[in-house]
């Protein structure tokens, strides 16, 4: 029997059993258990306590670089390839380059959130802006006065109420307040757009031989929106479909990571 983890989450109480009722309908045997953290999913991953893991952009790094062996990428969701992250400010802003943010105010999401917090700190660097220096202010979501929001909408709506000159936020975050409606046209104004890159994924231990593997990869790019089983699996997820996983576009977050001390 496989084993699938992940960390805790009300989401994954109704995703997880799905895709587990979904590879028992095509002959895979899988159960699947949450962990309290990230860090406790590592492990249990390293330790082959789990043959399966859901993880963060994070996590994956620092399993690579925990095994000898590679582990392998066997699917994403689709908002996790080419995922891109958008620096924001407000439709009249004088903002219309990044080197108009010197002495500014700029919102980040938490630092674990990688496509709006750790990265986007890292791609201020890139661009010739020292946020310690060259702005008035630039906090990440673990630093400022907690908020009701998910982080990421929690930045946009610091910049829209102009407490915050500009910030930080993912494409797919903002597509998402667009279609529930809490993202109104024409309220936030893009000014700078990161090329893609890959974020979450399923990971399986390196040593889950090819025919299975391949077997996991199509039981996940099988599963139809369409379908009361997928749409339930998908929709906690926070997707549409599932794809083939790939090992490209992890070299910068594991760089950034290792400058700023989290691996």
């Amino acid at each position: 029997m496989l084993r699938l983890g992940g960390v805790a989450s009300a989401a994954y109480l109704v995703g997880f059993p799905a895709i587990q009722e979904h590879f028992q309908k095509r002959g895979i045997d899988l159960d699947w258990v949450l962990y309290s953290s990230w860090d406790a999913l590592v492990d249990a991953f390293v330790s082959k306590e789990i043959d399966l893991a859901w993880n963060g952009p994070l996590a994956y790094v620092k399993i690579k670089r925990r095994l000898s062996d590679p582990c392998q990428v066997v699917a994403m969701r689709d908002v996790d390839v080419d995922l891109v992250t958008h620096f924001i400010t407000q439709p009249d802003s004088d903002i219309t380059t990044v080197e108009d943010l010197n002495g500014k105010r700029f919102a980040l999401a938490r630092r674990g959130s990688v496509e709006a917090g750790l990265l986007a700190y890292h791609y201020l660097k890139q661009v010739g802006i020292n946020p310690k220096e060259d702005l008035a202010l630039c906090t990440f979501s673990d630093d400022r006065q907690p908020s009701s929001l998910p982080d990421q909408r929690e930045v946009v709506e610091l910049v829209q109420k102009g407490e915050y000159d500009a910030g930080a936020v993912s494409r797919t975050t903002m597509e998402k307040m667009e279609e529930d409606g809490s993202l109104a046209p024409g309220s936030i104004r893009i000014f700078w757009t990161r090329p893609g890159y890959s974020h979450c994924c399923f990971t399986a231990q390196s040593d889950v031989d090819r025919e299975l593997s391949q077997k996991i990869t199509q039981a996940f790019v099988s599963m139809d929106y369409n379908d009361p089983l997928g749409k339930r699996a998908m929709d906690a997820e926070g997707c549409k479909a599932f794809l083939p996983g790939i090992t490209e576009g992890w070299e910068t977050l594991e760089q950034v990571a290792l400058e700023e001390g989290l691996i």
